[in-house]
């Protein structure tokens, strides 16, 4: 039963996530996030 709720829980929270990236590219912000995405990366990296 243990087994069960858990793989219930990770399908709900799978459909919540590919929810959430359609509600976000939805709004236009896959330009943002990916310029930040890139900035952040940048800075591990010592160049920006």
């Amino acid at each position: 039963m243990k087994g069960f709720m858990n793989r219930k829980f990770s399908y709900a929270m799978l459909i919540l996530s590919i929810a959430f990236i359609f509600f976000g590219s939805y709004r236009s912000e896959v330009d943002t996030v990916l310029s930040k995405a890139i900035r952040i990366c940048l800075e591990c990296v010592g160049i920006g």
